[in-house]
């Protein structure tokens, strides 16, 4: 895909919702598509969305675009898993000269580890710095029956070649009770030793999984009581834009995140919205509201209409979500899966 040309709409004011924050953080889905089907994630048996409904390369660049020159100064490729999305490469190449032109600060992605092997050096190459990597276990066992399908040294060699490209990786885990909840501490000290984050996560309760979630559902502040009874965790006032809480373990050197959606919610100083990969947005993760991009996007060729219908779903960014995970509801708290709004 050609480097398209930069946004005419640089004129455009920046996005503020209204509870005054300002919106700096955009997180793009670009496929609901995975080659895992994590059982936190997904249903075993998923129904992906018809290629038709997808939004081209070409409109996600226009669109990342229109939200670069309202304020976005952070953009977060995300899935499914992105690097499936055939020629993706182009677009984190076309989206690279907002880096190039100082419009946009971070390019990143997220990604379950298992085509950076072959992706790493591009990404490098294309102006991306860090990524993270969803990995929930060490075990391959245990790691094959959490995605159900996956295999764990292809998540290693796509490490290790993201390092070896210069990329800074964060690994993120999802907290599953009597899944990894006591490997916890083994998974911290290896992404330590690797000079790489580990941030841990609370299962979220998103779309159907063929499951309860309230078996696996583990509390951090639970996760950090048990930590705090062998290492020493200082707090850190350290932000990268997202929804985690930083300490430092003092024994390893490294630094450890908490993304607490149920036990803390993170609401108050949310920058962030998200956009699926049919171009649909969500001004927030834990919320149904939502406005069509796409419609936009495809009326017209100039942005006046995209950037009317993103002011207007802007001044409806709630205050913040609802997430609730018990017996009494066992329906999830919003009905689309994780994979189709993107990590």
């Amino acid at each position: 895909m050609p480097a398209m040309q930069a946004s005419s709409n640089q004129s455009q004011p920046p996005l503020i919702d209204p509870f005054g924050r300002s919106i700096s953080y955009l997180r793009v889905s670009v496929t609901d598509r995975c080659d895992f089907r994590c059982v936190y994630c997904m249903a075993e048996d998923m129904t992906f969305l018809p290629k038709r409904e997808l939004l081209t390369l070409e409109e996600l660049d226009r669109l990342c675009s229109a939200f670069i020159a309202r304020g976005v100064r952070k953009l977060r490729l995300t899935g499914g898993e992105p690097l499936v999305r055939k020629n993706l490469m182009s677009l984190v190449e076309s989206l690279s000269r907002h880096l190039k032109s100082g419009d946009l600060e971070e390019l990143t992605l997220t990604t379950n580890g298992s085509q950076l092997a072959r992706f790493a050096h591009d990404l490098a190459r294309h102006g991306v710095k860090r990524v993270n990597v969803s990995l929930d276990t060490l075990d391959p066992d245990r790691f094959r029956a959490v995605t159900r399908c996956g295999e764990i040294g292809k998540v290693m060699e796509g490490i290790a070649a993201a390092q070896d490209a210069g990329l800074k990786v964060k690994i993120n885990a999802v907290a599953l009770r009597d899944v990894n909840e006591h490997a916890i501490p083994e998974m911290i000290e290896w992404a330590h030793g690797q000079n790489m984050d580990f941030t841990l996560i609370e299962t979220m309760p998103l779309g159907d999984i063929d499951g309860d979630r309230t078996d696996q559902y583990l509390p951090l502040n639970t996760v950090r009581k048990r930590l705090e009874e062998s290492y020493t965790l200082t707090d850190l006032p350290d932000r990268t834009g997202g929804p985690a809480r930083y300490v430092k373990i003092e024994e390893t050197g490294g630094r450890l995140g908490f993304i607490t959606p149920l036990t803390h919610n993170f609401c108050e100083s949310c920058n962030r919205v998200r956009v699926t990969c049919t171009g649909t947005l969500f001004m927030c993760l834990g919320q149904e509201d939502a406005a069509d991009l796409r419609g936009p996007l495809r009326a017209s060729e100039g942005d006046e209409l995209l950037h009317r219908t993103i002011d207007e779903a802007i001044s409806r960014k709630p205050k913040g979500h609802d997430f609730v995970i018990d017996r009494e509801r066992a329906a999830p708290a919003v009905g689309r899966h994780m994979s189709v709004t993107g990590g």
